[in-house]
């Protein structure tokens, strides 16, 4: 269920990338730009000949390559992890936005983008699902952090506390320490009768009732 989940997900990503990008190309010159939300999203046509903020020049082969060993690490991670349903979402529009943009590198040389902000260099499908993924596994760790934390402060079932009680049982009334102040049992139990009753009588004067 998960693998066909994966696949109809890095199918959807691949598709629609390579459709829009075909449709950009073919409407739009290199560097036409129309306005399609006013001062929100542009399309501008960018043929884009580096890697990520410009990074590791502009050879395609070399970008393809890194795009390439990223991606094979980013699996080998995600096939030792104990992945959830969002996980195995979060990887699959990753793989999915990393396939498109590495076939435009080896088919072009270069990566369609169009997708114009203004405030963020242009960018594509492919580029906007590797960036929801990211997000996705970002939300994730965050989440499972925070109940791992919590975990780790709640004091486990049945504990005891500094005084060897448990936490969990009920609680003992003060009266079954103090017999002599409640008047709840004999504060010595093991005490002779006749011996207590001398005692009464001395304090209260060493006389008897006639």
């Amino acid at each position: 269920m998960r693998a066909a989940l994966i696949t109809m997900v890095i199918l959807a990503v691949v598709v629609l990338d390579d459709v829009t990008k075909g449709w950009v190309a073919a409407t739009f010159l290199p560097g036409e730009s129309r306005i399609l939300i006013p001062h929100v999203l542009y399309l501008t046509y960018v043929q884009n000949y580096h890697g990520a903020f410009g990074l590791f020049g502009s050879h395609p082969l070399l970008l393809a390559g890194v795009a390439s060993v990223v991606l094979a690490s980013f699996y080998v991670w995600y096939r030792r992890e104990n992945a959830s349903t969002i996980v195995h979402v979060a990887f699959a529009l990753i793989f999915g936005g990393a396939i498109g943009n590495i076939v435009d590198r080896l088919r072009f040389g270069y990566v369609r983008d169009f997708l114009d902000l203004r405030v963020w260099p242009v960018f594509n499908v492919a580029d906007s699902a590797i960036t929801i993924g990211v997000c996705l596994l970002l939300l994730h760790m965050l989440v499972a952090e925070r109940r791992h934390t919590a975990q780790r402060a709640r004091p486990p079932a049945g504990s005891s506390n500094a005084d060897g009680r448990d936490e969990t049982g009920p609680p003992v009334s003060a009266a079954s320490f103090d017999g002599v102040a409640f008047g709840t049992s004999d504060p010595n139990p093991h005490e002779d009768p006749a011996s207590a009753d001398r005692a009464l009588r001395g304090q209260s004067g060493g006389s008897s009732p006639a």
